[in-house]
């Protein structure tokens, strides 16, 4: 600790330190305690052994927590008091003053906390993006550099930035930019160790080489959801179990759906009651409900009462461990679904490239879904899910148009209770010389889902705890962020003089705390974040095509997209055959897979005996006995991609819908969902839908939808450039020349707005989502702005600014809650020196339709809707 720092930094601080036995030990508590009440502060014991009486947080002003795993979190976040981690106090003492909340969060949502970054020779725009990203996600930017800074994002270690960390023995790390762009992708922080300057790996090695399969540390205790053994006690405890504490005045009901034998019953009451715990058989008693499944009117009443609901293997975790965490934490920690995800019924899935605990949990979860686990691979298999994009199962999922993922697909489907899209980038990103299984099991269950779901409601009477359980989950969730990369995080407000947490607006807890600590306090739920770069939406629509949809389009591509590139090359191919006939079983499929690349992590660790390389290769020597069957015909290679846009034929028959793109597929023409390159746009007539500005942003060539179905009727491939599209109808009501537009769009190449800031009001006519899209696709800065938004645009004097005042737009509507932000904003735009331009919507789509940036009075929503 700073001793040097005067007196006076936590005057008025009331803090409650939350121990933890491998962040937070007792040693460092009681170095936090006396560095507090040095520097005026106060200490608070907080209690966590009793959890049905949770302890009153109002004298707290600051919790002291490295982890959010606690009890009482949920409640400090509905009274918006901070949690910070134990490093705030240190940069506190630092800087003489109260540092910032945001970058010491402990909700692990908010990757970079307590990353201090400094860029280098990095290019300016993408210096901007990675700063913006990485302070939205909890990190700090540091102009110079200091002891404080963590990381440093350079090229090369010949900026003088690099130069000083390396002569002053600075203890930051200097890493390539490409580690932040893996992260951002990912949602989650990866090891720096491939990216760290002056010899990274992520350069030098070859992405095909082999990694070190990562230890699983995120799920010990959390592979399975019906566990068949009690785990003995950590290594670490010598002798009989110790007694246990977490169970101390607290009420455990057992569920009937458990199905245990009675002498297990009796071992896990005498824990219980050993510890100061209770057995009951009243759910309306019981502070623990312990159950299999997400059904039954005993799981329903004990969620809807707030009552805290686990299955067997959390309980298992918090006898082993003696400690409480919450079972939305892991994912195999809370009653599974009797029934499955939606979706995944009928899916065959299989696993390569994890190994040890981390393939077990993955054979489990997909179980959990209700689709088929699969150990070897197949052409019926429907999905691999793999750590990394390299080897036998890989390359023949792109033979065989098999979606090839990544873990967090099948994670974020069970947390969200519905299947994701597996073309969102975040699940097809493969980072080149990163294991995933480094970042397995960190993804946690939203509660609001699951209630939605599966306990919505609640009973007419509930008891006073239960409403304050109630209350205090609806007030979090408020609390926290709606939307954008902090989306579910709550930051809390922090206490200083002259600012009163409970009755200051968000726009003046902003202003305050910008004179207090140097910056704006983070907005509230369905605020904007700032400085964000704007990341397009990763979903594929489904409603009708000639609405402006509130959905946003995938720019990845999808894994059917690469295997149809793949089987285009011919020379990979015939190789790929050549071993599938020595390979061959009777059925006629092909087996993939072999001996697994962590089969050894297996036998060592678990002693499977179905990952055994023996039993492989014998297998292997079989099947080369077999005769070899026939190899399967390659489709011709791809020389056209279109998207399709009110295209009616297939309107309510998929049977003929898959045998057409079958046949356009023989023709070389791929049919690609609406935010992937594509070659044309096809579309019955001129209309404004997402996806035909969108693609005519791009420049794609129009065409008419006859073009398709004469290809079809036909049975042949017609010239595209015959059947451009000409609507003079059309033309003539929007005022456009299809042809100029194009032509336009093709010079523009997607920068027709570009860095434009363009706003929009949450209760926009269609929803913003579909307008953002089209702004993005043209290089707009598209952002939302409500009540609680704050300032977002930076205050500027005009003799500060070099050129004159640039527009700023609005999209807006004349409802009466609408007009209330006009003023606010056009006070935002005025004092940083730009042009308010409040508009209808409709100046957006004819925009880009033009193709071509102008502005008229008309759109000016008190022209526009009178």
């Amino acid at each position: 600790m700073a001793e040097q720092e005067k007196p006076g930094i936590f005057d008025g601080c009331a803090f409650s330190i939350v121990p933890c036995p491998k962040e937070l030990t007792d040693a460092l508590i009681e170095r936090l305690t006396e560095s507090i009440v040095k520097y005026g502060g106060e200490v608070v014991p907080i209690k966590t052994d009793i959890l049905k009486e949770m302890v009153s947080l109002r004298r707290v002003t600051h919790i002291i927590a490295n982890s959010i795993d606690f009890p009482q979190y949920e409640e400090a976040t509905s009274m918006m008091i901070p949690v910070v981690k134990s490093a705030w106090i240190s940069a506190s003492l630092a800087k003489g003053r109260l540092a910032q909340i945001r970058p010491f969060t402990p909700d692990p949502r908010m990757i970079f906390s307590e990353v201090v970054l400094s860029c280098a020779d990095i290019p300016p725009t993408d210096q901007d993006a990675i700063i913006g990203a990485t302070m939205a996600m909890g990190g700090m930017d540091s102009e110079n550099v200091t002891k404080l800074t963590t990381h440093i994002c350079a090229l090369s270690m010949d900026h003088p930035k690099c130069q000083l960390a390396v002569n002053k023995k600075l203890k930051c790390k200097i890493v390539l930019p490409h580690w932040f762009d893996d992260c951002f992708k990912l949602g989650k922080r990866i090891d720096e160790g491939p990216y760290l300057l002056p010899d990274p790996e992520y350069l030098r090695a070859n992405p095909e080489d082999a990694i070190k399969v990562p230890s699983s540390q995120h799920l010990e205790g959390a592979t399975s959801a019906r566990p068949d053994y009690l785990p003995s006690p950590p290594g670490d405890v010598v002798g009989a179990r110790p007694t246990l504490t977490v169970f101390n005045g607290t009420k455990v009901m057992l569920s009937g759906d458990l199905s245990i034998r009675d002498r297990l019953k009796e071992i896990i009451r005498g824990l219980i009651e050993s510890g100061g715990g209770e057995m009951v058989d009243d759910v309306e008693a019981c502070d623990w409900f312990i159950c299999q499944y997400r059904d039954g009117p005993q799981y329903i009443r004990a969620s809807q009462t707030g009552k805290t609901v686990g299955n067997l293997s959390w309980l298992y975790y918090v006898i082993t461990h003696n400690e409480w965490t919450s079972p939305f934490r892991r994912l195999l920690h809370y009653p599974v679904p009797r029934d499955g995800i939606t979706g995944f019924r009928g899916m065959k899935i299989t696993v390569s490239n994890y190994g040890g605990e981390a393939r077990i949990y993955l054979e489990n979860l997909i179980k959990a879904t209700g689709a088929t686990y699969t150990k070897t691979m197949k052409s019926e298999n429907t999905h691999l899910v793999t750590a990394r994009q390299s080897g036998e199962k890989c390359d023949a999922a792109r033979d065989w148009s098999i979606h090839a993922v990544n873990h967090l697909w099948i994670e974020d489907s069970y947390a969200k209770c519905e299947k994701q899209p597996e073309s969102k980038n975040r699940y097809t990103h493969f980072p080149a010389r990163t294991h995933l299984g480094e970042i397995i099991g960190q993804t946690s269950f939203d509660e609001k889902i699951l209630q939605d779901l599966y306990f919505p409601g609640g009973p007419e009477k509930l008891t006073p705890s239960s409403k304050r359980k109630r209350k205090i989950l609806d007030k979090a969730d408020e609390n926290s962020y709606s939307e954008g990369p902090a989306e579910g995080v709550a930051i809390g407000r922090q206490k200083h003089k002259g600012i009163n947490v409970m009755t200051d607006t968000d726009a003046e807890y902003a202003q305050k705390t910008t004179e207090a600590f140097g910056v704006p306090a983070p907005a509230k739920r369905r605020a904007t974040t700032q400085f964000t770069t704007p990341a397009k939406g990763c979903q594929v629509r489904t409603g009708k095509e000639n609405e402006t949809p509130s959905t946003v389009s995938s720019t990845s591509r999808s894994a059917k997209d690469k295997a149809l590139n793949r089987l285009s090359v011919l020379a990979p191919d015939i190789a790929l055959y050549e071993k599938e006939k020595k390979r061959g079983l009777k059925d006629g499929h092909g087996l993939w897979g072999g001996k697994r690349a962590a089969d050894l992590i297996d036998r060592e660790n678990l002693n499977r005996s179905s990952s055994s390389p023996v039993a492989g290769e014998e297998k292997e020597a079989k099947a080369e006995k077999r005769p070899a069957k026939k190899a399967r015909p390659t489709l011709p290679e791809v020389n056209m991609r279109v998207v399709l846009t009110g295209f009616q034929r297939w309107v309510n028959d998929k049977h003929r819908e898959d045998a057409d793109r079958k046949k356009l597929r023989d023709f070389g023409i791929a049919v690609v969902p609406d935010g992937q390159p594509c070659d044309y746009l096809v579309a019955p007539h001129l209309v404004r839908t997402v996806k035909f500005l969108r693609n005519l942003s791009k420049g794609a060539t129009i065409v008419s939808s006859s073009w398709i179905e004469d290809c079809l009727d036909k049975k042949q491939l017609l010239d595209p450039q015959d059947y451009i599209l000409k609507d003079e109808e059309n033309e003539k009501k929007f005022g456009i020349k299809l042809a100029t537009s194009v032509r336009r769009a093709r010079q523009n190449k997607g920068k027709l707005l570009w860095n434009i800031p363009i706003y929009c009001t949450n209760n926009i006519k269609n929803g913003p989502a579909g307008y953002q899209a089209i702004a993005e696709a043209n290089g707009a800065l598209f952002m939302m702005y409500g009540a609680r938004s704050g300032t977002t645009i930076k205050p500027t004097k005009p003799e500060e600014d070099e050129g004159g005042p640039d527009p700023v737009y609005l999209l807006s509507n004349t409802s009466p809650e609408e007009r209330k932000l006009w003023t606010k904003f056009e006070a935002m735009a005025t004092n940083g020196n730009m042009e308010p331009r409040i508009v209808a919507a409709d100046w957006l789509l004819d925009v880009v339709m033009n193709q071509e940036v102008m502005f008229d009075e008309k759109y000016l929503v008190t022209n526009f809707f009178n």
